[in-house]
């Protein structure tokens, strides 16, 4: 939020927009009603359930069925016949505009072309024919909602379907629904409507289905689809440049078995809600222009709405396209107000994702779009490491718009480590008990301070009760003191080419102990071997040193970690190289030369001791 941040995001909005990259559609967005907001893809979770189950959602004292297929009749118009429909949802049946079924389907051929007869609306329902219908699930009648569901929303474009928004903003239900359920929440209108069709006898049962629930990362609330207008980037042209940046090696992804991900995410992108309705974040420099004599227009015309980096320049650009004096232009406080002047300008009250402007990080940062020396010297960078979980979310925007707004690309690498999770490969949660701080690793807990943790945060109690036992499993002693070198290390080892990280604190503190046998090694070497008055030679020359057999394998041994080590950190593979470091000083350092030089240092041979005080020396100063 800073002003030369600020500035960039401004500067590149207006670009964007200007050139047509950025435009603002009606579309089917994630919406949180917890939040009121639109989110993005990453912030929904994916919930799997294998059938019948009951979960919490925001706002609600009791917990709310999932999990079910609910089965119910539409009657068919002028007619004693019926058509029978299946839902996961059946509140969204307030929204049907049509129903759908196969056109080889031979037990509905005979309604295609009808309508069916809305048993709570004054509504006519089409039964059309489409081949994406699945004559397998359910009973192969499926009910469109184009407003709530981005499958029905392809159908009902195809066939030209109503496309009619049953919930408002806080998930409650509009007036549209009827006077029966106007204001009812959303779930709650489950019950209600349920209750409803088995008293016109139109309920056909339900059974277990297994199903996915998109759940809101940060509220915990269910996920809706909602049909609003925002604002979207045309990620296409953006994305074929990014994608010849890696197929032609401009740009390397490390390991490359994630150029896999690239082309899947960039492939298949889809243009990009950058809309958010959040207290926070940069406002969108977009404004929306309304006029005294004519009355509002449709918030989604590009005509009306004009981007700026100052007010002055919207005025001026108003002023052109309208063709209105600037004295006749004026800033609205609201955006439902009324102009006194010939056009009157809102400023939109939405702020942008804040993968728009980490997009823009690599040169933003030095000060862009303003030339600057350090924007000369830095930028492009040749490295960048982040985790491999935002592949597509935060590096593939980056190639992006860098490619778009300065024409080179950021970086000329992309090292892409692993993901840490529990020992058993499970996502680390503060409800599961399985998190574990790199701070306790560090310095040590005990239980007692781990289970005191949980009471400091957002947990309710039965999550406190589940996260208690989970790390009375995990950390039945608590987390013994590791250091900061220990977990640095032991990351360093666990890290994979492909796959993430299962962290085991049994294993750090395997680290711990090697971190000790390091530092027994040196002060053997540097107290005991090497003497207060012994100096190290400035240039080590084996040939002029009186080298035993034993000497020169260590001398050995110890040219191959560093070439290894060496090469590990060339392709950044670390593991190999704290493999390569591990083995050298445990196996062939400690357990072999370390214990040769202890006889060599007590016995009388004057030329074998000067030999091994500074073989000693450089393979455990030197390797180090």
């Amino acid at each position: 939020m800073e002003p030369v941040m600020s500035k960039a995001v401004t500067e590149a909005f207006v670009r964007l927009h200007a050139d047509g990259t950025i435009y603002r559609s009606k579309r089917l967005i994630n919406w949180s009603c917890t939040l009121k907001s639109c989110i993005s893809d990453i912030e929904v979770e994916k919930k799997e359930l294998t059938g019948r189950t009951f979960l919490s959602v925001p706002g609600y004292a009791n917990k709310i069925e999932f999990g079910v297929l609910t089965s119910f009749a539409y009657p068919i118009e002028n007619s004693t016949e019926e058509i029978v429909v299946a839902t996961t949802r059946v509140e969204t049946m307030l929204g049907d505009t049509g129903i759908a079924v196969h056109p080889d389907d031979e037990r509905y051929k005979g309604l295609i072309g009808k309508f069916a007869v809305h048993p709570f609306l004054d509504r006519r329902l089409p039964i059309v024919a489409d081949k994406e219908v699945d004559k397998t699930f359910g009973t192969g009648a499926v009910k469109i909602t184009p407003a709530h569901d981005h499958n029905d929303y392809a159908i009902g474009q195809r066939h030209n379907l109503d496309v009619i928004t049953i919930l408002k903003e806080d998930g409650t239900l509009r007036e549209n629904c009827g006077a029966t359920y106007s204001g009812m929440k959303r779930f709650d209108a489950r019950k209600v409507i349920t209750d409803a069709l088995r008293e016109k006898q139109l309920f056909r049962g339900t059974v277990a289905n297994p199903m996915v629930v998109p759940m809101c990362s940060r509220s915990k609330d269910v996920v809706e689809p909602l049909l609003m207008a925002q604002w979207f980037v045309d990620c296409k042209d953006m994305a074929a440049q990014a994608l010849d940046a890696v197929e032609s090696k401009r740009l390397r992804l490390i390991p490359d078995v994630h150029n896999k991900t690239w082309n899947h995410w960039l492939v298949n992108i889809h243009d990009w809600c950058i809309s958010r309705q959040l207290w926070w974040g940069h406002r969108i420099p977009a404004y929306l222009v309304s006029f005294k004599d004519k009355p509002p227009a449709d918030n989604t015309d590009h005509e009306i709405w004009i981007s700026g980096r100052t007010v002055e320049e919207v005025k001026e650009a108003a002023s052109k396209r309208f063709g209105v004096p600037l004295g006749e232009i004026s800033l609205l406080v609201e955006k439902e107000a009324k102009t006194a002047t010939a056009i009157g300008l809102f400023q939109d009250e939405d702020v942008l994702d804040t993968w728009f402007s980490s997009a823009l990080f690599p040169f933003s940062v030095f000060a862009w779009p303003d030339e600057s020396s350090d924007l000369e010297k830095y930028y492009p960078t040749s490295l960048l490491e982040t985790g491999a979980d935002i592949i597509f979310f935060w590096v593939a925007r980056m190639v992006m718009m860098g490619l778009k707004l300065t024409g080179k690309l950021p970086f000329a690498e992309v090292y892409l480590h692993s993901i840490v999770r529990d020992r058993d490969g499970r996502k680390m949660s503060k409800s599961l008990g399985n998190v574990i701080d790199p701070v306790d690793v560090i310095e040590g807990i005990s239980l007692e301070a781990l289970h005191q943790q949980l009471l400091t945060g957002n947990l309710d109690a039965t999550e406190v009760e589940k996260a208690t036992k989970g790390q009375k499993e995990f950390f039945p002693d608590g987390i013994p003191e590791c250091g900061t070198d220990a977990l640095r290390f032991g990351l360093c080892a666990c890290l994979k080419q492909v796959g993430d990280i299962n962290l085991d604190i049994n294993v750090l503190q395997g680290y711990r102990f090697f971190c000790n046998k390091l530092w027994n090694a040196l002060r053997f070497a540097m107290l005991h071997s090497l003497g207060s008055d012994f100096k190290p030679l400035a240039r080590f020359s084996a040939a002029e040193l009186s080298l035993s057999p034993v000497d020169q394998w260590i001398l050995s041994r110890a040219a191959s970690a560093v070439k290894d080590s060496d090469d590990s950190f060339r392709e950044y593979d670390l593991a190999r190289m704290t493999r390569a470091c591990y083995s050298f000083w445990l196996y062939d350092l400690c357990d072999i030369y370390l214990e040769c030089c202890k006889a060599v240092f007590t016995g009388d041979d004057e030329n074998a001791k000067e030999a091994a005080k500074y073989v000693s020396s450089y393979a455990t100063y030197q390797s180090a």
